[in-house]
């Protein structure tokens, strides 16, 4: 049969997706970044007590965070792109000076108390390794981060991939370790899909909220999109588009490794009757049911997530007191002054899970204070211009906002009766 001219010189379908592909591929990378915070031992110490617990009945809460997070860096990208300013930048040049004040020591409270989750869990991670005293892996964290944070030498994008290789291990490490437990897949779905709750469940699922939603991300969010940023506002509607695919593609990832943790915690830990309430004791109880290989995966990945987090927490801290306080703040000194509270807790022998735990739920009780002012901001047509949030967009972050505060209420109430347990 003849081929024609038209026949040779038509285009190949698939060359359309690949173009695409191509023109967002440079704007990968922020919201991996941001991802960091959603897998970090506060993460994991929520999700090891709840599937312990509770099986899987809380993956729910999961999906319902993973929203709710979608959402929220959503707009702190977009605000970002439509000002050219970050999170706290904005806040500084928009609110009055007591309530940034205000706001300002809340993001650094939920800095501190994310650092030291972050922290302590690449600690454990070393601890756990290479059998390490705590203390000397504490520093052996410290002298890592500041490697790690050293990469800014050779451009943003070297930390990038540095990140993104940490996220690279921890997803492989838990896809291997489902693939070990072999759950219960039916009861996976319901606990997806059917929400419950009820009791001390409460207090775990406001700690996955807190560890899965955390404000300091907020801040960071619109900070690290500035680079990706155009003069032009109405290409800059295609950069929000491709930060929003961004966003989507990391947080989905982030999702199913803390489900995979809660769910490996479901099928080792309830499964057989042993509630959680260390790092040190799920890497213990692994090894006999799973597999000395599982012990060193675990520990493995759990290593890589906190020096990821820690990286990220440091750059959310600098963000916020340099947009906040309009400073300028070195990271090497940020890194110093957030090491502190953590070595202070373990050189006092705090019991390290509790402390993961409590931190998570702490984050939680603040997010509300980095919730309503963004919100409030990406509705305001004066400050983002032709990116001001389409009116459905603002009603579903103020249910949100409403939802968040309603649980935080409750907690409070729980734990005031002394229903809830750190």
């Amino acid at each position: 049969m003849a081929v024609t001219a038209k026949q040779l010189t038509a285009p190949r379908l698939p060359a359309l997706p690949l173009l695409a592909l191509r023109r967002w591929l440079p704007y990968v990378g922020p919201a991996f970044l941001i991802s960091v915070g959603y897998i970090d031992p506060g993460n994991w110490a929520t999700d090891l007590q709840g599937g312990s617990q509770f099986g899987y009945m809380l993956l729910w809460v999961l999906l319902g965070a993973n929203l709710v997070a979608l959402l929220l860096q959503h707009l702190s990208a977009k605000l970002g792109i439509a000002t050219g300013s970050s999170y706290p930048q904005v806040c500084r040049e928009r609110l009055p000076r007591p309530l940034t004040i205000g706001l300002w020591v809340t993001a650094e409270a939920a800095a501190v108390f994310t650092d030291v989750a972050e922290f302590l869990g690449a600690t454990l991670g070393f601890h756990l390794l290479f059998g390490l005293d705590m203390l000397p892996s504490a520093l052996l964290t410290a002298v890592a981060v500041f490697v790690i944070l050293g990469l800014y030498r050779f451009g943003f994008r070297a930390v990038e991939f540095a990140i993104l290789t940490l996220v690279a291990v921890v997803g492989t490490a838990y896809v291997y370790e489902v693939g070990l437990v072999h759950p219960d897949w039916a009861g996976v779905a319901l606990g997806t899909f059917i929400p419950r709750i009820g009791g001390s469940s409460l207090f775990i699922a406001m700690g996955i909220l807190g560890a899965t939603v955390m404000p300091h991300n907020l801040y960071l969010h619109s900070a690290v999109v500035l680079n990706r940023r155009k003069k032009d506002q109405q290409q800059n509607r295609y950069v929000i588009r491709a930060s929003f695919m961004d966003t989507f593609a990391a947080l989905n990832i982030a999702w199913l490794v803390n489900a995979a943790i809660l769910i490996v915690a479901a099928g080792v830990f309830f499964g057989h009757g042993q509630v959680i309430d260390s790092i040190e004791q799920a890497h213990q109880t692994l090894i006999p049911v799973l597999g000395g290989a599982a012990g060193t995966v675990f520990a493995l990945a759990l290593l890589a997530s906190g020096l990821a987090s820690s990286t990220t927490a440091t750059l959310a801290g600098q963000t916020i007191i340099e947009g906040f306080l309009k400073i300028r703040f070195a990271l090497v000194l940020r890194r110093l002054i957030t090491v502190v509270p953590a070595i202070l807790v373990i050189a006092a022998g705090w019991d390290a899970f509790r402390v993961l735990v409590a931190s998570q739920v702490a984050l939680s009780i603040q997010l509300p204070f980095a919730i309503v002012p963004l919100v409030w901001l990406t509705s305001r047509q004066q400050v983002m211009g032709i990116h001001v949030n389409a009116r459905w967009t603002t009603t579903l972050a103020i249910v949100v906002g409403a939802v968040i505060l309603a649980l935080n209420a409750l907690l409070i109430v729980q734990m005031g009766l002394g229903g809830g347990n750190a």
